[in-house]
């Protein structure tokens, strides 16, 4: 084993202590080795069975089989979450063939932010990954469940999906993805064409006509952006089974995963002599495997706040540092857009997570002797990839090369010696920056600062021909607790086009950026946020900033004495109305920091878990 991924496995497990044993105190006292219904007064267990068929009902009148619930992220809105429609049926019928159950235990909201980029409801979006997380506590209360499926695929779906699950960590968990999209046109036309839109070169129309030959049928966006790092997590955290992420709906082995996938989630009960609940698969060894992947692959900046709020509900405490020293350890092994011109689907023929797994196991930089929801195999399992037979699914050994190593390189052939993301700190406080889709020479950028107030006040100023030079646009008050943290996704156009052309120019913000996050330099999640009196709030028009991804600093070059008599300017942070934005006053309020997960569900307890 690698000594870093030692040094910051113990580290987290010594800080983790006290809030990992109280968790795990809590889901051992809840544990039940006979179904959970039986619990239940015949008033309450009427209610829960009223509804259900009478083969169904005969079954869970029964003491011993067990019951599935069903937690599932289903619109027909969004291409992502649209096959998961034919999901619930699958799984009651593959139950009911083992002579169990499984029941809809309820629905959580899936919203899309690329449909709400630069919308009011993208304010929404942090926000719902805690709404998902409650939304499934509510789904599992009723306490008739001895297992759960989790049918999610997109941003903050899966980690709230995942959060609450936690909650009922006493319960296995098997998370079940609907898989890609088939291939449209390349992402790199696509972002083409939207630079193109951004200069006045291309129409409506015709930009039109590209975005829907990208994103063009069901299943996810194919590009390597949140929802497809979601995938890679989820494989390497042992939550799904394994080769299961990649797979496009449509696909007959996707049927059959999630049949397999029903089978061995009521094999890992509390009823049977495998028991694997969730709360014991995230451990602190899991969410190093989590970090490592993510960096490992260039993944979401997104999740740099997610798994922190993910391991905060299984009682582990990491932070940014723990990425950061991870990160100078980890190699770069995939260049996947925006990190490379490959899509998903490329990746998973190349060899996919199979191989990535494969490489980082040989490296010693993941824990391979920790538990899965695929049996006692450890993460060695996760080598192998799933094929249909005659007799159904078989899982034999995935790649050991890539078929194609511009898009999966060997560990000892990295694309990079260190990971695809980093954390900066300086004067302007703690940030994170993507740099595995960034060139070498725009890695340091050192440029007058351009003050905006929000992303529309940008692209006015772009759109009039007033960014023709060498700026770092500052973007304030874009925080959790100013505005819910919005993804400034669209602010990327106008700034490659400037890059372009030749200037030099960085993003610096207390907002999110995008899991699309790409080549034009982004220092994001600063922290503290403006609006809480953090020091991006001092920075005035013309200010020097250093950005400087290989040192990892981030500073305003002005002479100490002026700076420490400056006020942080918090803005004008009018209250947000329209748009459903109202609703979610009280998360705004009580939210945490981007470092400590920008969680809002644990109010009362941001100071002890901090």
């Amino acid at each position: 084993m690698n000594p870093v991924i030692e040094s910051v496995t113990r580290r987290i497990v010594e800080r983790s202590k006290p809030g990992r044993e109280q968790y795990l105190d809590t889901i051992r006292s809840a544990k039940q080795n006979q179904p959970h219904r039986t619990r239940l007064s015949c008033t309450n267990f009427a209610h829960a069975v009223a509804a259900a068929s009478d083969l169904d009902k005969i079954t869970l009148h029964q003491e011993r089989p067990a019951n599935i619930g069903i937690v599932s992220s289903y619109n027909d809105m969004l291409s992502a979450h649209q096959p998961f429609d034919r999901f619930p049926e699958i799984i009651r019928k593959a139950a009911r063939d083992a002579g169990a159950t499984a029941q809809f235990a309820g629905g959580v909201p899936a919203m899309c932010d690329g449909v709400t980029q630069g919308r009011p409801g993208m304010e929404l979006s942090l926000f719902s990954r805690d709404v998902i997380a409650m939304s499934t506590a509510v789904a599992l209360s009723h306490d008739v469940f001895d297992t759960v499926i989790c049918l999610g695929i997109c941003d903050k779906i899966v980690p709230g999906l995942l959060m609450g699950a936690l909650s009922f960590g006493h319960l296995p968990a098997v998370f079940v993805p609907a898989g890609p999209m088939p291939s449209g046109i390349p992402n790199a036309e696509k972002a083409r064409a939207r630079q193109q839109f951004a200069q006045g070169k291309i129409g409506r129309d015709e930009l039109m006509k590209t975005e829907c030959a990208s994103y063009h049928g069901p299943g996810t966006c194919t590009f390597y952006g949140t929802a497809n790092s979601n995938q890679m997590m989820m494989e390497i955290m042992g939550l799904h089974l394994p080769g299961s992420a990649f797979i496009n709906p449509g696909d007959e082995l996707r049927d059959n995963l999630t049949r397999e996938a029903t089978a061995r989630a009521l094999q890992i009960t509390a009823l049977g002599s495998e028991y694997t609940p969730v709360g014991e698969v995230v451990d602190e060894a899991c969410i190093v495997n989590a970090i490592v992947g993510l960096l490992a692959t260039g993944g979401s900046t997104n999740h740099t706040i997610h798994l922190i709020a993910i391991a905060r509900c299984a009682g582990i405490t990491i932070d940014w540092d723990d990425f950061s020293e991870l990160s100078a350890a980890v190699p770069s092994l995939t260049r996947i857009y925006p990190n490379g011109s490959a899509d998903v689907n490329q990746f998973h023929a190349a060899g996919g997570m199979a191989l990535v797994i494969n490489e980082l196991l040989e490296a010693g930089l993941v824990h391979d002797n920790v538990r899965t929801v695929a049996g006692r195999d450890g993460l060695v399992a996760y080598t192998c990839e799933p094929q249909l037979t005659a007799d159904g699914v078989q899982w034999k050994k995935g790649a050991t090369s890539a078929a194609d190593s511009d898009i999966i390189s060997s560990h000892d052939k990295p694309f990079s010696k260190t990971g695809g993301i980093s954390v900066l700190q300086g004067n302007l406080g703690r940030a994170i920056i993507k740099v595995s889709a960034v060139a070498t020479e725009h890695q340091i950028i050192e440029s007058p600062a351009l003050v905006f107030n929000d992303q529309r006040q940008f692209l006015d100023a772009f759109e009039a021909g007033e960014l023709e030079r060498d700026f770092i646009a500052v973007l304030v008050n874009q925080g959790p607790s100013a505005n819910g943290m919005p993804e400034l996704h669209k602010l990327t156009p106008a700034l490659g086009v400037l890059q372009d052309k030749g200037f030099h120019v960085a993003l610096v913000t207390d907002g999110r950026m995008s899991g699309a996050s790409g080549k034009v330099p982004a220092a994001i999640h600063v922290t503290p946020e403006c609006v809480c009196g953090g020091p991006l709030g001092k920075v005035r028009n013309d200010d020097i900033i250093r950005l400087d991804a290989v040192a990892g600093t981030l500073e305003a070059k002005v002479a100490e004495d002026v700076w420490q008599k400056r006020q942080s300017d918090t803005g004008d942070v009018a209250p947000a109305l329209g748009g459903g934005r109202e609703i979610f006053a009280g998360f705004r309020s009580l939210v945490g920091s981007a470092e400590t997960g920008a969680v809002a569900v644990f109010a009362g307890r941001q100071t002890e878990m901090s």
